[in-house]
């Protein structure tokens, strides 16, 4: 036995309450919330048209995550009160509240649970500016006789900033509320123990008042009935009662943070000595009786803890002035708030409150009377124990101090526990009849436990007191709040609690991320000594088992206990049934004696199976497995899955307690029930029944246990043969690396699967053949719905020939021989294993494994029923998933496909070599389906999904460009251009508006910040994308142009597959694409390579701004409208500057050019072009020197003969080839004889009389010299 944690209720639309006390300060309202929740979740192209302000950009603003949302720490800065009965919650934050009521559901388990929703939710504040500090819930008992202790209705007490105090009533003082507290009366525990009256005391920050609970209780009965017939007459004249308080003015503290109230105390003759003495002196005197003191203990700091003790008739109750006060304010304060979540109506709700306060009375000074000092700790908060004797204290550092409150000393101290908040459990001990029958009058013992939660740590944790162990702790969230009152119901005494059985939840942990109210369970042995704890927890241990052996729970105790053996549980059901029998029929449970009886058969089955699957040592005839009839199926697909098992042989992680074990029999008995005198396996939705079919039948599957005398005692125990089918298939496909690693594993399932079905019941008598048989249609489904595709296949194959057998039998009893039997189940079972057999193809090529570093590693895992279910383009959807995970790029599987057409004619339906390539497989898979996977729908399944992988990832700008490589190889036009507007609709035009307007607003190539910021991708990825983006709108204009002269496709399937019924697939999407507009395509073709031209080359361009309004307002709609284009007419004024370009120039820098770059056969022919000879001479003449001085100066190969050479240059030669700049070449390294051809020219276009004539003919010279050298 130990601590536990246990939810007792769950709070209902917090997520309501959060927004309703933390609004959206961005919001403009609903309206404003729903358009920006459309705008997150669609793309709003509606202002794409609009060019006033094209320096403007929309933010977009980042949706929170529901996750964090409810993750988020809220609840710790709000002020949250729980009841006593846990029948209401009050959740406030400054000046707004939630109310939240208990209600009572049925779940879904047939369980009444508890749950709280919310029932009113307003403002509560009245006081301009001020907020709520303190919420407390008060339970008021019922004053009538038939109450049993629940509470008749419950106040909620409000403490406002302002001062005032709520119920809703007067104002008491004029600084702020710091904290409500309330005590309650608790019955005695020992005789002679004073009553403590119940009080509410209301702390300020240098005030403390008190209220007499009884005095209060009585008002707030007399309000409420008040309030109650002003409702029912139409009035809203109150006239409240007086309310008695006393205020003490604490004195002697800097600051206070939190307060408990003691109640009344009286010293021990000693203590009133010692105290005399300490205060008056040696000559004080000392009075008769002690007198009778209210202790007050404070927090806070300077000191750290203060103890106050005020005597009984030093301060007189003030009546008269808060009476008025109440009068004047508590008619519409309490009306208005009752109104609100009551039910009741009121008229003046929204009536503004009297702007003049009502006088405040002055305080009764009351000095500390001593404290624990302590400059540097300050205190935050502290919880008194229920037995007020103790009281927990949390500081700034971190620590929890335990305090004596008698003796006014700290006895114990946890440091670690930083904003840690506080709370008591209070056990009593249970007594049995013996103690109460050997000493009826001897109290209870109680034992008190400290909780403590650490939300820094997300930890709750359970301590005895006062100086015990840690007995419990629990790992909780860290955003949690513990809630704890201190109280209970108001308005019970000695005289009234008698005969109630008062329940109230002490302390309970409130999750916000759930809601969840969870309640701490504490047995009353932990708080005992470590001698006698064990000897408590046995005699617990004991007496709870004397109480269960007396019901059916007993029993279920002791089957559900996983370390009991077999035989033991046996013998203890056997003793009990007999003993049951023995007794007085009248006297005995019927459904226990049930009970008894089908547990001992359960367990004598159990023994029965384990035995036979226990391994026999004595001799016994070997049985040989038998294929017949299945051989040619088995050798068809024993290549496929050779390569299938050699795919799925990689080694993975395993665990030691997932290894194949005997079933414990708690489990087997927890799988099996008896109902109606027939034994049934337990159907769940989260039951698995692969542990049982491994217990049943893995032992005949793998050899080792005799099949018939498995099968016999299976039949004689009363299991349904369609549930022992279940069982054996179940284990059959949940086990296919194991049965793939056992040879004989198909003989032993045709043995078993014959056996099975000659059991009566099994096969319907009536079947003739002709019609679908229930019980082979329950193996198909089991085949088409499992994701095991090998081990599905062999168990078709084998029911097939089970199935044709018994076919052949019955038509051979009903017709003569010689006849060929068509069967309708024959039928079935042909497409089955059809679809099979394709499904481990491609089951096969998809467990190929993933090169290391690519994205998607997760292997696809695909049955028939999952196929059927993913329409027509499920098969091409898997392969272009996997395509993309290999990295095949397009030309590769253009390469694959195309070989595949060349060799189909000649190649085998399969055949695979080699080391598991995946041309191979893929050659495989697409001959079994030549229509789902022929070219163009898988090219065009290839290309969406790299976009879309390019859509998550866009700084891959591989992906981009190979799906629109993929786009282009889709040979149908039709299909092409379905597919890449889709493409452009769906991924492309959003980010390439955003790049448009982006360079628009540069004038230039942005930076890599500026289009990680509009556009998601840096500057690389950007000029890639534009650059795929003209290749994609080239395909579309290719694809509207050839699309008139080609015929649609149809979309077919293969015969076996025509029963597949999905989503649509992306090849039919795209044929129910509309025709795009080709001009306007056009048009953002142009567009697109402006904008690759600018990304590309660093242009200083605004692209938009190039075009006419009708241009502008034509970009970025849709493909398919029709939009007002440019005419196409050119700018008169563009024409004008193209006609004063001179071409002469042109042409000479073209020939300086391809020059510079080395294309010396190429510049002669255009220089053929040239006009003006004498300028493109020298400009040749430079070029040919600087190749020269690049030889002779800067080349890292200079040799002696061309140092000689430099020394014999002529000195105005030398100097101006030094001039020279080589860097300048393109193509420096330049072969002699193409720069000697190349001043010879320059000779032939430079004038006799030219002033470079001569520096031409010198520089022929030293190229000719250099020429010569060897």
């Amino acid at each position: 036995m130990s601590c536990c944690l246990l939810e007792f209720g769950r709070v209902q639309e917090l997520r309501q309450v959060r927004e309703f006390l933390f609004p959206k300060h961005n919001s403009t309202g609903p309206e404003g919330d729903k358009a920006q929740a459309e705008n997150e979740l669609t793309w709003d192209d509606s202002d794409w048209g609009s060019w006033d302000n094209p320096e403007g950009k929309e933010d977009g603003a980042q949706a929170e995550e529901e996750e964090q949302h409810q993750s988020a720490p809220w609840l710790q800065d709000c002020v949250v009160s729980l009841s006593p009965c846990t029948d209401l919650l009050v959740i406030a934050r400054e000046h707004k509240a939630a109310f939240l009521s208990a209600k009572w559901r049925t779940a879904e388990s047939g369980q009444e649970e508890m749950t709280l929703t919310v029932t009113w939710s307003g403002t509560l504040s009245i006081e301009e500016g001020e907020s709520i500090n303190s919420v407390i819930c008060i339970p008021l008992a019922s004053q009538k006789r038939s109450s049993t202790g629940r509470p008749d209705w419950t106040c909620i007490v409000v403490g406002f900033s302002s001062g005032y105090v709520r119920f809703y009533t007067e104002l008491l003082h004029e600084d702020p509320v710091l904290r409500l507290k309330c005590r309650t009366y608790e019955i005695p525990r020992h005789p002679g123990v004073t009553e403590q009256h119940e009080e509410l005391s209301i702390l300020y920050p240098a005030a403390l008042v008190t209220i007499d609970g009884f005095s209060l209780f009585q008002s707030l009965r007399a309000c409420r009935n008040q309030v109650a017939r002003a409702a029912a007459a139409g009035s809203d004249v109150i006239q409240p009662p007086p309310l008695a308080y006393k205020k003490w003015g604490l004195q002697d503290m800097d600051t206070i943070a939190d307060h408990s109230s003691i109640g009344i105390t009286t010293l021990s003759v000693f203590d009133q000595m010692k105290n005399a003495s300490i205060l008056g002196g040696f000559h004080a005197s000392v009075k008769g009786s002690p007198p009778a003191m209210s202790q007050y203990i404070t927090v806070g700091g300077g000191p750290y803890t203060g103890f106050f003790y005020a005597i009984e008739g030093s301060s007189q109750p003030l009546l008269s002035h808060v009476a008025l006060a109440v009068a004047s304010k508590l008619t519409s304060a309490l009306f208005s708030a009752a109104s609100g979540w009551l039910g009741w109506k009121s008229k003046n709700e929204e009536e503004s409150v009297q702007k003049q306060k009502p006088k405040v009375e002055p305080a009764t000074a009351l000095p500390v009377r001593f404290g624990l000092p302590d400059s540097r700790r300050h205190g935050e908060s502290i919880c008194l124990s229920p037995c007020n004797t103790m009281a927990g204290v949390t500081d700034d550092f971190g620590r929890v101090t335990l305090l004596d409150v008698a003796r006014g000393i700290a006895i114990r101290m946890w440091k670690g526990y930083r904003d840690a908040q506080l709370g008591w459990v209070q056990v009593s001990e249970a007594r049995g009849e013996r103690d109460i029958a050997t000493s009826p009058s001897m109290p209870r013992r109680h034992a008190q436990f400290l909780v403590i939660y650490a939300p820094r740590r997300g930890i709750l944790e359970v301590w005895g007191t006062q100086h015990g162990p840690r007995v419990g702790a629990f790992t909780v969230g860290k955003h949690c709040r513990l809630l704890y009152g201190g109280h209970r119901l108001m308005g019970v005494n000695s005289v009234t609690s008698q005969g109630w059985q008062i329940h109230t939840q002490q302390v309970c942990l409130f999750d916000p991320v759930n809601g969840a109210l969870r309640a701490i369970t504490i047995p009353f042995h932990l708080a005992l000594s470590d001698k006698k704890s064990e000897r408590a927890k046995d005699m617990h241990l004991l007496r709870r088992l004397t109480t269960l052996l007396r019901s059916r729970e007993a029993l279920e105790s002791l089957l559900s206990n996983k370390n009991a053996p077999v035989s033991c549980l046996t013998s203890v059901t056997r003793a009990l049934l007999a003993s049951l029998k023995e007794q007085d029929p009248e006297a005995v449970d019927e459904s226990l004696l049930q009970f008894c009886s089908s547990q001992l058969k359960l367990l004598q089955l159990y023994t029965d199976v384990q035995l036979l699957h226990t391994p026999d040592t004595s001799p016994t005839e070997p049985e040989h497995p038998s294929f017949s009839g299945i051989e040619e199926d088995l050798a068809r697909v024993g290549p496929v899955l050779q390569r299938y098992t050699e795919m799925n042989s990689r080694p993975s992680v395993s665990f030691a307690q997932d290894s194949s074990g005997p079933l414990p029999v708690r489990t087997f008995l927890s799988l099996l029930e008896w109902v109606n005198g027939e034994l049934r396996v337990i159907k769940q939705p989260d039951t698995d029944w692969t542990q049982l079919g491994s217990f049943l039948f893995w032992g005949c599957l793998s050899g080792q246990s005799p099949l018939q005398r498995v099968c016999a005692t299976l039949q004689e125990s009363g299991i349904s043969p369609q549930q022992l089918l279940s069982l054996l298939l179940t284990v059959w496909l949940n086990k296919e690396k194991d049965v793939l690693k056992c040879p004989d594993a198909v003989s032993h399932l045709k043995t078993l699967l014959s056996t099975l079905s000659s059991i009566k019941g099994a096969v319907d008598e009536s079947w003739d053949g002709q019609c679908v048989s229930p019980w082979w249609q329950q193996v198909r489904t089991a085949c088409v719905q499992s994701e095991s595709s090998a081990a599905a296949l062999l168990a078709a194959l084998v029911a097939h020939h089970v199935a044709k057998n018994a076919i052949t039998k019955l038509a051979e009893s009903k017709f003569q021989e010689g006849w060929e039997c068509v069967s309708l189940e024959l039928e079935q079972w042909v497409v089955c294993i059809k679809q099979l057999e394709d499904v481990l193809a491609l089951q096969t090529l998809l467990c190929l494994p993933s090169p290391q570093g690519s994205t998607g590693s997760a292997v696809t895992r695909c049955s028939v029923k999952t196929l059927l279910e993913s329409g027509r383009g499920g098969v091409a959807d898997c392969v272009s998933k996997l395509i993309f995970r290999q990295g095949v790029s397009p030309d590769v599987l253009r390469e694959i496909l195309q070989q595949r057409r060349e060799n189909e004619p000649t190649q085998q339906p399969l055949l695979l070599r080699g080391e598991g390539k995946i041309e191979e497989l893929l050659e495989c898979v697409c001959q079994r389906f030549p229509n789902s996977l022929s070219t163009d729908v898988l090219f065009a399944h290839c290309s969406w999904e790299n976009v879309v992988q390019w859509n998550k990832d866009p700084e891959v700008g591989q992906y981009l460009e190979w799906s629109v490589e993929f786009l282009k190889m889709i040979s149908n036009p039709h299909i092409q251009l379905g597919v890449s507007a889709m493409m452009w609709q769906t991924f492309i035009v959003k980010r390439f508006s955003a790049a448009a307007f982006l360079i628009e607003k540069v004038g230039k190539a942005p930076k890599d910040r500026l289009c990680r910021r509009d556009v998601g991708m840096g500057d690389a990825a950007v000029r890639s994308f534009l650059g795929s983006c003209v290749q994609l709108l080239q395909a579309l204009m290719e694809a509207d142009s050839a699309v008139e002269e080609v015929p649609p496709p149809d979309v077919c399937v293969e015969e076996a597959w025509s029963a597949a019924d999905g989503p649509v697939s992306i090849v039919e999407l795209a044929l129910d694409q509309r025709s795009v507009h080709y001009p306007l395509v056009q048009h953002h073709c142009v567009l697109a390579t402006l904008l690759h031209a600018a990304m590309t080359f660093s242009l200083r361009l605004k692209p938009l701004s190039l075009f006419d309004s009708k241009g502008k307002n034509a970009f970025f709609r849709d493909l398919a409208s029709i939009q007002l284009l440019p005419s196409g007419d050119m700018d008169p004024n563009l024409v004008a500057v193209r006609q004063e370009v001179n071409t002469d120039i042109l042409r000479r820098h073209l020939v300086c050019e391809l020059y510079n770059q080395g294309l010396d056969l190429r510049a002669e022919e255009v220089m053929m072009e040239v006009q003006d000879k004498d300028v493109l001479g020298s400009q040749l003449l430079v070029l040919t020197g600087q190749r020269l001085s690049f030889s002779l100066l800067h080349s890292q190969s200079q040799t002696k003969p061309n140092m000689e050479l430099l020394a014999r240059l002529p000195p105005t030669l030398c100097t101006w080839l030094k001039a020279m700049d080589p860097s300048e070449l393109r193509c420096p390294s330049v072969p002699l004889s193409q720069s000697s051809r190349l001043i010879s020219k320059v000779i032939e276009m430079l004038p006799e009389n030219h002033a470079q004539y001569s520096l031409a003919l010198h520089l022929l010279e030293a190229v000719d010299s250099l020429h010569q050298e060897p």
